[in-house]
């Protein structure tokens, strides 16, 4: 592990000089690369100095220690030891996590799918709510909303909605939200009182770039026709919802939301690539079954991973054993302490993984 953390902070080092050479900002494509690799190696940079200067403190308190006849020095001297072996230690740890390999799709913004499962008008709320969740999630982390597809009901729910969400690291967090969400409460329909218990589905996908995805345009069926429902003038009276079907696949997908035909079917397409873009990934996780079960439940969309319990008010993760009572802010968008807590315990599990290696 060391001698790696020596050549990459050898190598951080090259790209500090490297970016201070005049020529370099006159070539924009090669001065993104290095700054994107310089900011991906900062981090690691930043602790594995930290970590060599705290394993110097403790060199040079042993060596007080050894050397020193004063009681007050000695005892200063074993009061820094004391906190340098708590920094080193702390600080393994954590190199430890910068070291383990990245998520290639983890910058990427994402698509997010909701469905309504089972429980009818119930879990078409239900979906709706989610939706609502993560919006707020995503205006408190300065991440813009865009809307793909959404297909309502008469009274406030959602069969289905599609949007992307863009932001730095998007894709890093929220793919820790696909699978079953389960809501337990009692309907406003409900003249008996009884509590209902209803599912939706989520699926987060990474947006793919072309390079990620080529489509050829001989496996595209492109339809365009009215759009229908909210929209505002252009509903109804424009052929400007735009209909993808994809031969190979059978993947049909649809949008509706812009006045543009040509700005829908640019959201259809940019959906099509992160579902084919999806599947390849899916592939790859099947074929790693045990690494897929090293993970906390981020490949397989029939996981129950949560349920938001009214009647309690209470959210349980189930995949991380995490209960809070708090469900009117986890619904409001604050959902951070429960994603927080799958990174650390994805870390924990992959850390383990090495360690039996």
């Amino acid at each position: 592990m060391f001698d790696k953390l020596e050549d990459l902070l050898i190598r951080y080092e090259e790209l500090m000089s490297e970016l201070s050479e005049p020529d370099v900002a006159n070539n924009p494509e090669r001065f993104r690369k290095l700054m994107k690799e310089q900011s991906d190696l900062t981090p690691v940079a930043d602790a594995y100095r930290s970590y060599k200067q705290c394993r110097q403190n403790m060199e040079d308190s042993l060596a007080m220690l050894e050397e020193e006849s004063d009681e007050e020095l000695r005892a200063l001297a074993r009061e820094e030891l004391g906190s340098a072996r708590a920094g080193v230690e702390e600080l393994e740890k954590k190199l430890k996590i910068l070291l383990l390999p990245k998520d290639p799709n983890d910058e990427k913004n994402v698509i997010v799918e909701i469905r309504a499962g089972a429980g009818g008008d119930e879990a078409a709320l239900f979906a709706a709510e989610i939706y609502r969740m993560y919006q707020h999630y995503a205006e408190a982390r300065n991440w813009k909303t865009e809307i793909v597809e959404a297909d309502e009901t008469g009274i406030g729910g959602m069969k289905s909605i599609t949007f992307i969400l863009s932001g730095q690291g998007a894709y890093s967090v929220m793919k820790y939200e696909s699978g079953v969400h389960r809501v337990q409460r009692v309907p406003e329909t409900e003249s008996g009182g009884r509590i209902h218990t209803s599912t939706i589905t989520v699926a987060v996908m990474p947006e793919a770039e072309e390079v990620d995805v080529r489509i050829d345009e001989k496996d595209i069926r492109i339809d365009v026709m009215r759009a229908s429902g909210n929209g505002g003038q252009c509903v109804n009276t424009t052929d400007s919802a735009v209909r993808l079907t994809h031969y190979p696949t059978g993947i049909v997908v649809y949008s509706q939301t812009e006045k543009s035909q040509l700005q829908n079917k640019a959201k259809a397409f940019a959906l099509l690539r992160a579902k084919l873009y999806d599947m390849e990934c899916q592939k790859a996780h099947d074929a790693e079954a045990e690494a897929r079960r090293s993970q906390i439940g981020t490949g397989d969309r029939s996981e129950k991973i949560r349920t938001y319990n009214f009647p309690q008010g209470r959210v349980t993760d189930h995949r991380i054993n995490l209960t809070l009572y708090r469900l009117d802010k986890v619904l409001n968008g604050d959902i951070q302490e429960i994603i927080d807590a799958c990174i650390a315990a994805d870390q924990a599990a992959k850390l383990a993984k090495m360690g039996d290696a």
